[in-house]
């Protein structure tokens, strides 16, 4: 598999995992049904996308990707389209969470680029 392909997958895991946890804030507890349905199927899609990735990039770095830049681009959604404010030590920890997904991608011999 071409490592344009597992990224494309990995990003793909990630929209994904973050449609999910939108749908599940709209989901209201899980008390509205289509919501909840695009949650459950986002979430399934995100993690065997995720799966597939690991073939080729160990588990602890597509799951830190995966994880880090859903909690960024999930934030980003709540400051967004829910109206949630993010204080600046938050953006801070933001920033560093992006740093890190940085310094892993260029300089980690752990994974093929």
């Amino acid at each position: 598999m071409a490592p344009a392909t597992v990224y494309a997958l990995l990003f793909a895991a990630i929209a994904l995992e973050v449609i999910g946890t939108t749908a599940l804030q709209l989901s209201q507890q899980f008390t509205r049904v289509g919501p909840t349905i695009v949650l459950v199927v986002c979430y399934a899609a995100a993690f065997y996308c995720l799966s597939v990735t690991l073939k080729i990039i160990p588990v602890g770095i597509a799951y830190a990707i995966w994880s880090a830049l859903g909690i960024v681009l999930i934030s980003a959604v709540g400051l967004i389209y829910f109206k949630q404010r993010l204080d600046a030590p938050a953006i801070v920890g933001l920033a560093l969470i992006i740093a890190g997904v940085l310094v892993v991608n260029v300089f980690s011999k752990s994974i093929s680029h």
